[in-house]
């Protein structure tokens, strides 16, 4: 009787210290605000979203994306509609946290990659949107992005909101 309570004690002890050693913590890949790379693409695809901070090279540039509307479509496609101009490029959100010499936002270890490319002259506008930005916050309601600039070191910024 007395070894069968140990070996009952032993048990209870064993199985506590295996419920509480087990990793608790979500093992999706982080991005801005815990979000995981599938709930960042899960934010932004639903609804169109503006622009309402674009910093580049030194510069606040956010006036010129004044009134158009993003859509982030489920097969990769970025959509910026302005009136009756439509600009279509690819976006996607990839993670990148083995590749640790892309970290821009320099608070994070993982590092997912918000990637914007749009195929349009260097002259155009939305020529500066590409880029792999990485992530600082995802909210429903707002996206905040931000690249080290490789030719002049510069920190740019780029805020989408609903």
């Amino acid at each position: 009787m007395k070894n069968l309570k140990r070996i009952s004690s032993i048990l209870v002890i064993a199985l506590l210290v295996f419920a509480c050693s087990k990793d608790d913590s979500n093992n999706n890949d982080d991005a801005g605000n815990g979000n995981s790379a599938d709930q960042v693409r899960e934010i932004a695809q639903n609804g169109t979203w503006r622009i309402s901070y674009f910093f580049d090279s030194d510069e606040d540039e956010t006036s010129d994306f004044s009134g158009y509307s993003f859509t982030f479509g489920e097969d990769g496609t970025l959509t910026a509609v302005n009136g009756t101009t439509t600009v279509t490029g690819d976006w996607s959100v990839l993670d990148d946290s083995s590749n640790s010499s892309s970290d821009d936002d320099g608070n994070s270890s993982d590092d997912d990659d918000f990637n914007i490319f749009f195929p349009v002259p260097e002259s155009n506008n939305f020529e500066d949107l590409n880029d792999d930005w990485d992530i600082i916050s995802v909210t429903p309601n707002k996206i905040e992005l931000t690249d080290v600039s490789g030719g002049n070191g510069g920190t740019d910024f780029l805020t989408f909101e609903k």
